[in-house]
């Protein structure tokens, strides 16, 4: 395979008498009133003399020399709509054409597209450390997203429509930030424009990631023409939230001891040192100030910050906490581990069946012994370490189709623990973003949403978890904590919590109100309660807590189902589950008793899946495409 050479397309481009290079657009005053914007351009011509530029067919007069001139020509746009992240509102784009003319003769002409948005990263001393969050129009802003590797180990077969699905199903599942990983490449336009469209912000570190770079004078001029390449080219994009120095470096060079591993001297272990300060505390922030058009222009240096082994990566900076998965730690060391930032964090599930298939040349052989199978591992322990988180919650199946069923609700388990963990803090931490969206091929890895574009159960319930309002559930030394978070910028009055215990044949245990009449502005903790008070004398085992948050107008804010025990403790009873066709595209399923974590199994995109479903309740589903059958399946099949 060539892994080295010309990728992209090759263009060869001509002009005559002028060419408008580089376009920057500088946001100078942003208000609700006006957004006075300063347009800068390059100009090449091949004669001197007065030429006019337009800007959305504003002229303007300017006198250009023979050669390269700079120029910049101010621009005003009245009562601006700005461009807002996910969930707070519409990320609203502006065309601005830009033409130049000489004797009324168009000679030349640019186009961008831009969002008018203000965005800070905010780190202020507090009495624990730190903050770490971004403030976007003014407002704080929780971050919920995912990190991205490139979408295809062969880059060229990365389309734009793979781009456009991957950033829309990133958006349905509510999120308003994305990180681009610096071991992987600078996407193509069409990420960003896909982000622009979508409202998801970009966190782009450079290419740098997981190893020692040099520090001579050829590689800093290296340096810092590849930032004024991707400068100029990504920093018109609203989305363009975040420039980072690399992926993990300075941890490297701190904690993972390959100067010891290499047997580097001390000085050439001081020299790897002194080589990475000179690239990503210099050279890299020095060519953006340079390049940038913005002195806001934010740069951080290093993500993470402190690594994880650190108590001080809880109370500064942004944290990769490893301890599950790497560390091989439970689930639950989540709600121990909470930093101010999580930009990296995950755990391991199997593709989709779909996905797994196509791992087979000829006909699929769906064995967990199967050679092929064992190769879309790349981990040397993974299979083991799922093995051994998934003993722990619950049992391990031997047929194929139930393992690749558990493997994905496992790994769904322990991200929405994180999740929920880290919003509970809100806002002492106030962003988290899980390894990974997705694959660069059929892989068992971290992702949300397979090679095929499939949603694992980790998507489905990634969008149930980063809900704009949830009520989420904390459970110490056997009593309740409950959270009710509003991400959105509106507030909700005459907030209460209704509580209700069942059995899982949908006897009702216990109804009763938390608190009435609260304000849900960021976060409300409503009155605790012990599991001993809602439970009694009963089997725990076989109950589970509904959860609901209702406003003045009696509508449901938000709703959530919580467990006493582990997946594996649940005397779950079989369900009778039935599905309505209600048109070729939408199913209606009901079931008698709880059929939890219902898998809905078929070659087309469920509108939600891997979901519980309530005694004798319904729910309706779209599909993508018709399908003649759908198989399904819930946690009893497996736990029995």
């Amino acid at each position: 395979m060539v892994t080295a050479g010309i990728w992209k397309d090759v263009k060869l481009n001509f002009w005559n008498q002028a060419k408008l290079e580089n376009v920057k657009i500088e946001q100078k005053v942003l208000t609700k009133q006006k957004a006075d914007l300063n347009i800068h351009t390059e100009i090449i011509t091949d004669k001197d003399g007065i030429y006019t530029i337009l800007i959305n067919g504003q002229p303007q007069n300017i006198a250009l020399k023979s050669g390269l001139n700079s120029v910049s020509v101010p621009y005003q746009i009245q009562k601006p709509k700005l461009w807002q992240p996910n969930g707070w509102g519409d990320p609203n784009l502006y065309e601005l054409k830009i033409s130049l003319r000489k004797n009324s003769k168009q000679i030349a002409e640019k186009s961008e597209r831009i969002g008018l948005r203000t965005v800070e990263l905010i780190q202020e001393k507090d009495a624990k450390g730190k903050s770490f969050y971004f403030k976007v129009n003014g407002n704080p802003m929780y971050a919920k997203g995912t990190n991205w590797i490139p979408a295809d180990s062969f880059l060229p077969r990365i389309s734009k429509e793979k781009y456009q699905k991957l950033i829309k199903d990133s958006k349905e599942a509510h999120m308003n930030m994305i990180r681009v990983w610096g071991g992987g490449i600078y996407e193509d336009d069409e990420f960003y424009k896909a982000c622009d469209e979508n409202g998801i912000l970009v966190w782009q570190d450079f290419m740098f990631a997981g190893s020692f770079y040099p520090g001579d004078e050829n590689f800093q001029q290296n340096v810092e023409l590849e930032v004024k390449d991707q400068i100029n080219r990504l920093q018109n994009h609203p989305s363009l939230a975040l420039w980072c120095g690399n992926n993990e470096i300075d941890e490297a060079i701190v904690n993972w001891k390959f100067q010891s591993q290499f047997k580097y001297s001390k000085e050439d272990s001081l020299q790897v040192w002194k080589d990475y300060n000179k690239i990503f505390h210099e050279i890299i922030p020095n060519a953006i100030k340079k390049y940038a058009t913005s002195d806001k222009t934010m740069y951080w240096p290093s993500s993470p910050s402190i690594g994880w082994a650190h108590k001080e990566s809880l109370t500064e900076g942004d944290s990769h906490y490893w301890g599950v998965w790497w560390g091989e730690q439970p689930f639950e060391i989540y709600n121990e581990k909470v930093p101010r930032f999580a930009s990296e964090y995950g755990f391991q599930g199997m593709p989709t069946l779909e996905t797994t298939k196509s791992m087979f040349s000829g006909k699929p052989d769906l064995s967990l012994q199967n050679g092929t199978v064992k190769a879309h591992e790349k981990h040397s322990r993974g299979w083991e370490i799922i093995d051994n988180y998934m003993k722990r919650d619950y049992k391990i199946p031997t047929d194929f189709v139930k393992y690749n069923y558990i493997s994905q609700l496992l790994q769904a388990r322990g991200m929405q623990i994180a999740i929920e963990a880290h919003r509970r803090a809100k806002p002492y931490n106030m962003g988290t973003l899980y390894w990974q969206l997705n694959d660069c091929w059929p892989v068992v890895s971290w992702s949300s949403i397979d090679y095929l574009g499939n949603w694992k159960a980790l998507h489905y319930q990634i969008k149930r978890s980063f809900e704009n309002q949830v009520i989420l559930t904390e459970e110490k030394d056997g009593v309740l904590n409950f959270y009710a978070i509003n991400d959105e910028l509106k507030s909700f009055e005459g907030v209460q919590l209704e509580m209700e215990v069942n059995k899982f044949d949908g006897e009702n245990v216990l109804t009763a109100v938390s608190i009435q009449n609260q304000k849900l502005d960021q976060i409300l903790k409503f009155d605790p309660a012990t599991i001993a008070e809602l439970v009694g004398d009963l089997d725990k085992n076989g109950l589970f807590l509904n959860l609901i948050v209702r406003g003045k107008d009696e509508k449901i804010i938000a709703e959530s189902n919580y467990f006493f025990s582990k997946p594996k403790e649940l005397k779950l009873s079989k369900p009778t589950i039935k599905i309505k066709k209600i048109s070729p595209t939408e199913i209606e399923i009901s079931t008698d008793v709880l059929a939890k974590d219902v898998y809905l199994i078929g070659d087309t995109h469920f509108s939600d899946n891997f979901f519980n479903l309530l005694p004798k309740t319904s729910k309706k589903i779209s599909l993508s495409k018709p399908l003649g059958k759908i198989d399904v399946m819930s946690l009893w099949d497996v736990m029995n």
